[in-house]
């Protein structure tokens, strides 16, 4: 078994350029949620010249709605949703400087492309282990769209988020050379 990387985000320039394909990562830090109708309210926001409510230069966008917490919880179980959800919206988002995204499931050619441009990587959550990720969730808040309910944006303290290096900002793609490696003919 790799070693497993140790980040924190923000993320940095040369930490995304340091991380390959395959690499298992424990992320620390801050990271924010949003799936696809929080997605949706940050490009029309954008179109409409407004400012976003959060800054996502360096940033990690974790593709989850969590369940409510329970009493003593920070959070309620908190799994990946699919990430092709969010494909048409997230090369926009990578030009304004998101560095991660966190989710389960394959990108399209043009995120892939937005993210080799930008300078990003995609890391992939185990589905099914949420109440398990739920424990690396040391704070959670509310920080746009409350109304979206379990959609809103959330801005997430961590400590020691599981995940893998799905695609690297050289587009290298575990989804397809994990397939090959044991391809039968």
């Amino acid at each position: 078994m790799s070693e497993i990387k140790k980040l924190t985000a923000p993320l940095t320039k040369e930490t995304v350029e340091n991380l390959r394909a395959g690499d298992q990562v424990f992320i620390s830090g801050v990271i924010y949620t949003g799936r696809d109708a929080a997605h949706k309210r940050l490009v029309q926001a954008l179109h409409e010249g407004k400012t976003l409510p959060v800054n996502l230069e360096g940033q990690v966008i974790y593709y989850v709605g969590p369940c409510p917490a329970k009493p003593g919880q920070v959070i309620g179980s908190c799994g990946p949703t699919t990430s092709g959800r969010m494909d048409s919206y997230a090369p926009t988002l990578l030009e304004l400087g998101l560095k991660g995204m966190v989710g389960k499931g394959p990108r399209n050619a043009s995120v892939i492309e937005a993210m080799v441009k930008n300078g990003a990587v995609y890391f992939a959550a185990i589905g099914g282990a949420g109440a398990i990720i739920a424990n690396s969730v040391k704070k959670a808040e509310v920080v746009a769209y409350p109304e979206l309910g379990p959609e809103a944006i959330y801005c997430l303290e961590v400590e020691d988020f599981p995940c893998i290096v799905v695609i690297d900002s050289l587009g290298n793609n575990l989804y397809k050379t994990g397939v090959e490696k044991y391809k039968i003919d």
